[in-house]
């Protein structure tokens, strides 16, 4: 993607230079029912620290009409280039800039995304701008320190609906003029055009009233749970209030449900985005209702932590989102009334997952990563910067106590606001409130990249007292590839003891403690009688991997099921899939366990987690020579399970889902059939919209329903939803002209929407189709770099990471990957996802080694 770059170094030379005050943005949106191009107009006044000096504002546009900078024309034929327009000569103290130009919609979700709904053909429009995406809509100094106040004007299509930060006006002859914004980051500013559906209430407390909206396309709006979603919303306004001592920044709040948005939602101030797959169109479990919730809090907690107080530069990107998840996630666990008390279960099984497969790849870095430019940030929103830093922010809150913690976070807030800030800033206000020096744990913590190994050592007498007790903490050398070396570092832990009483396995006492260096001694533990488990970590306080003693890796194996807390069982789960991971256990034994566990599993967010594991287990990591008895065992485990699940339950939903997801022998996948056309039924199960496809893109992968079939439950379930699994289903046949049709219209055009492309990569990549997609290795080498400098990032990413042979797991994947590595010269943020990809191959090699051992 040339000339879209933007390095720190430049950014920073342009904050010393440069003060914005204000951003009037006008814009012409009345064709945006044809699409095309539309009319920006762009004033920025702002303030140069020096006279004669010559700096550059950001813009993406086909067409620049003017450049007028204090009241002098520039030939935009001269000025701009590469996305930038240049400013020379600037004046110092107040300057003027007036930018006329023709910007383009986007299919791709980035900058103003425009989208036609199939069910009433009507246009939707929303923008995403982070990380640099506002230049696709109006000339910005696109870089997060350079504040200012937003108006916009908008003149949109007569009965459509505009939405932006500031409170919606009433239009006149269909233009809405907006107030302008309090100064908040060009990144964080938004709008929402199109005929969308809404439903409104109100936050009121202590005399606060706070405008609450929600938004989505009129063919949701049946399946819209307004009265759910702004009860987690009102939840987070109380709990954050509380925590944060500092009201709510912003005029109103807005949320919208916007389609094929690329992530899981946007903290746009006031006005945030969230993908309309969050509007439940068929029966779901709890766990995605928890998710949904999480993600709203998610979004709310950023309306202080991001927008409010913004990071300087994006090297600070994982304080905003680490900031964000750990909060949310503690709401749902403490706030008064929550559905999701065991929010730190899903934490310890979702996120910390993530966290630690991204941390055991060769691009593991620090926490708070070296960020040299846009490319850098752009491929760092990872599992490192979210859910390792929020991991790292639970055993702060750990080390430092909860109180002390959002103490520390008041002041912060009321010392920054509508600020930028460092890291510095934050940890300073920690130590005042805490007493705490937090510059080692800063140092070990943030700025050193890794997962510590923690174990313990257990001595006993012949009576089974304890007579020597140690926890010993290694530091596994970092990933080949990666920078700086692995540490020791300090942790705040509980172990936690458990016995059997009455059939479940009880904690019987836990102590909380400081482990340091490599050898730990717990003097509290001697001379008291060995329980059946101790685990490391209790209540999931620190981030490291856990390995069990050999006593308690047995009493789990038999037991897992058996403990009386999800947490616990959770920690355990996590604990046995990064030892297969790791080829400590070997895949076979992995669902062995997971078999003789997952009945007892009353938490339905692990229950899906097992699911996915075993299925990735079994396609990656098992003997490619047992892979079909393990698929075997599983599929029958699974329909076993959805046959004796309570009728209507969460459980038996899920199990559906798992059967759907390998079906394999004909008495399988006509069972799956016979459910679709009704001639047979399971006891409560409600084969609905999403389950039906489910299903129809099973049978398609397997050969049993073709473009007829496809065609068919399409027209049933006309709808972008619906369009996007019929994509899936197409690209999952298996037959060489249905990848062939796949691959040519992602590759080889570039016409797909971002969520059309997606689909049809989801649909491509098929399991059991190895043999078929064998040939693509060669083909997807021979494009990728074409792809990555001819596409958008966001499609760019998606076409990289999916199509990627991760599937062809040998030694040829892995020279031909070093190959191109060696001789394509990608640059730095392209060379890190295929590197990513070839690490999931180096890995599953050594798991398969470990399973054929076995």
């Amino acid at each position: 993607m040339p000339g879209t770059n933007l390095t720190r170094e430049e950014a920073q030379q342009r904050a010393k230079l440069l003060t914005v005050d204000s951003y009037e943005i006008d814009l012409d949106l009345s064709g945006a029912q044809e699409g095309g191009t539309y009319r920006s107009v762009t004033t920025v006044r702002f303030d140069a620290a020096e006279g004669g000096a010559e700096t550059f504002i950001d813009l993406v546009a086909p067409t620049v009409h003017e450049v007028v900078l204090n009241g002098d024309a520039l030939d935009p034929a001269e000025v701009f280039a590469d996305s930038r327009i240049t400013l020379p000569g600037l004046l110092q103290g107040p300057n003027e800039l007036r930018v006329v130009a023709d910007c383009a919609y986007t299919n791709t979700g980035e900058g103003l995304h425009r989208f036609v709904d199939p069910v009433d053909n009507q246009a939707y429009l929303y923008t995403q701008f982070e990380v640099p995406d506002a230049r696709r809509v109006f000339a910005s100094f696109e870089q997060p320190d350079l504040k200012a106040t937003f108006q916009f004007t908008v003149k949109a299509p007569s009965g459509w609906t505009v939405i932006s930060n500031s409170p919606t006006p009433e239009p006149k002859d269909d233009v809405w003029v907006f107030e302008p914004t309090p100064r908040i980051s060009t990144y964080i500013t938004a709008l929402i055009v199109g005929p969308y559906h809404s439903v409104h209430s109100v936050y009121e407390k202590d005399g606060q009233s706070v405008p609450l909206g929600i938004y989505c396309r009129p063919s949701l709006a049946e399946y819209l749970d307004s009265d759910a979603i702004f009860e987690v919303t009102r939840q987070g306004f109380e709990w954050f209030q509380e925590k944060f001592d500092y009201a709510y920044p912003f005029k109103k709040y807005d949320q919208l449900f916007v389609p094929e948005f690329n992530a899981g939602a946007m903290e746009n101030a006031g006005a945030v985005t969230i993908r309309d797959q969050y509007v439940f169109r068929s029966k779901v479990t709890d766990a995605a209702y928890e998710r949904r919730a999480e993600t709203i809090l998610h979004e709310l907690a950023h309306m202080w932590f991001g927008d409010l107080v913004t990071m300087e530069w994006w090297n600070d990107l994982w304080l905003n989102e680490s900031f964000a998840t750990y909060t949310s996630v503690a709401c749902q666990a403490h706030a008064p009334g929550s559905r999701w008390p065991h929010s730190w279960t899903t934490f310890a099984n979702a996120e910390k997952t993530w966290a630690y497969r991204q941390d055991q790849l060769p691009s593991t870095h620090p926490i708070m990563a070296e960020i040299r430019d846009l490319d850098d940030v752009m491929v760092n929103f990872d599992g490192i910067t979210y859910a390792k830093g929020a991991s790292v922010l639970k055993q702060l809150v750990a080390y430092v106590g909860m109180d002390e913690f959002f103490s520390g976070v008041q002041a912060y807030f009321k010392q920054h606001a509508y600020g930028n800030t460092r890291l510095s800033d934050l940890l300073g206000a920690l130590e005042k409130t805490s007493g705490r020096d937090l510059k080692t744990w800063s140092k070990k913590w943030l700025e050193t990249a890794g997962i510590n190994v923690l174990r313990p050592e257990i001595e006993t007498d012949a009576d089974g007292v304890i007579t020597s007790f140690a926890i010993r903490q290694e530091a596994p050398a970092l990933p080949a590839g990666a920078k700086g070396e692995a540490i020791l570092r300090p942790h705040r832990i509980a172990i936690g003891l458990y016995d059997h009483q009455d059939g479940s396995l009880v904690r019987t006492d836990r102590i909380e403690l400081d482990v340091d260096g490599e050898l730990t001694p717990v003097p509290q533990l001697v001379g008291t009688a060995r329980p059946a488990i101790v685990l490391l970590n209790d209540d999931d306080l620190s981030y490291a991997k856990v390995r069990l003693d050999e006593e308690s890796l047995k009493a789990v194996t038999e037991h897992l099921g058996d403990f009386e807390a999800s947490l616990p069982r959770a920690l355990s789960w996590a604990s046995a899939w990064d030892m297969t991971r790791d080829a400590e256990l070997p895949t076979r034994d992995y669902l062995s366990l997971v078999l003789s566990g997952v009945g007892k599993e009353s938490d339905i967010g692990v229950v899906q987690s097992l699911h996915r594991q075993v299925k990735l287990a079994i396609d990656l990591y098992a003997d490619p020579a047992w892979r079909e008895t393990g698929l075997a065992q599983w599929t029958e485990a699974a329909l076993e399970h959805l046959r004796a699940a309570a009728p209507g339950s969460d459980h038996q939903l899920a199990w559906a889902r798992a059967f759907a997801a390998t079906a394999r022998t004909d008495a399988q996948l006509d069972l799956l059939a016979a459910l679709l056309d009704g001639t047979e039924t399971i006891e409560g199960l409600v084969v609905d919209t999403e389950l039906r496809w489910a299903f129809v893109e099973r049978l398609a992968a397997t050969g049993r329903f073709g473009e007829a079939e496809i065609a068919a439950e399409y027209e049933r379930d006309k709808t972008a939803a619906g369009e996007r699994h019929a994509a899936t289903a197409r690209a999952a046949r298996p037959t060489p002209e249905a990848k062939a049709e796949a691959w040519a219209s992602v590759v080889e055009s570039d016409k797909l929407p971002n969520a059309v492309q997606e689909a049809v990569i989801a649909g491509f990549v098929q399991t059991d189709q190895r043999e078929l997609l064998a040939p693509y290795t060669e083909k997807y080498f021979s494009a990728v770099k074409d792809v990555w400098e001819s596409r958008s990032h966001e499609m760019a990413q998606q076409i990289v990471i999916g199509l990627y042979p991760a599937l062809q797991v040998d030694q040829a994947t892995l020279d031909a990957t070093d190959a191109w590595l060696a001789s394509a010269e990608p640059n730095a943020a392209l060379r890190r996802l295929v590197s990513e990809s070839r690490a999931g191959i180096e890995r599953a090699l050594k798991a398969q080694a470990a399973d054929a051992a076995a």
